[in-house]
């Protein structure tokens, strides 16, 4: 790490420490910051526990192999493991939904009906957008503090912006949520 790199998060010094000189003890310390969290985003997704922590190993392992192409400046340690942390749960939605041979069909199925599963890409896809609308300084701290798991007091010290800042922030930035979503249920 460099003098620049001081004002980096513990987070971001463990990537670039792995990126750069492939650090097992970074890499350790990311994989206890990152895994729990990652597994309760996993959970409240609706995934069942034992596929979840199978998906937050593939995640990082991935955070390993791929440590290469994260880039600093392009955006935050935690956005970049969370996108590939929802490439890879996109993926293994996208493989239960696969077709299953007719020899293969149980006679009652336990899959949830497919109106609902459209419903929820729906509400996910409208989501996405009303988050693309809103300044990228409320989207990220959102994201922060909603996929990151991070407290005000966390964000703030990561972002070095004053804790009332992000509170604003964050109130904001869900008031155009909840106005933008108002209609979805």
């Amino acid at each position: 790490m460099t003098p620049k790199d001081a004002d980096v998060s513990p987070q971001t010094a463990w990537m670039l420490a792995v990126r750069d000189g492939r650090d097992r003890e970074a890499f350790a310390s990311l994989f206890d910051w990152y895994a729990p969290r990652l597994k309760g985003f996993f959970i409240r997704s609706g995934l069942p526990d034992g596929q979840a922590e199978e998906i937050v190993q593939d995640v990082m392992l991935t955070v390993w192999r791929r440590a290469a192409s994260f880039d600093p400046h392009r955006g935050q340690v935690s956005g970049w493991i969370y996108q590939i942390a929802r490439n890879r749960q996109i993926d293994v939605i996208r493989k239960e939904r696969r077709p299953v041979p007719e020899e293969l069909r149980d006679e009652v199925s336990s899959e949830p009906d497919i109106s609902q599963m459209l419903a929820v890409d729906q509400e996910v896809q409208q989501l996405k957008q009303a988050l693309a609308r809103l300044s990228p300084d409320q989207r990220d701290t959102i994201e922060r503090a909603y996929l990151g798991e991070l407290s005000h007091t966390e964000i703030s010290a990561e972002t070095g912006l004053p804790l009332g800042t992000i509170k604003s922030r964050i109130r904001l930035g869900l008031e155009r949520l909840r106005h933008e979503l108002k209609g979805m249920r």
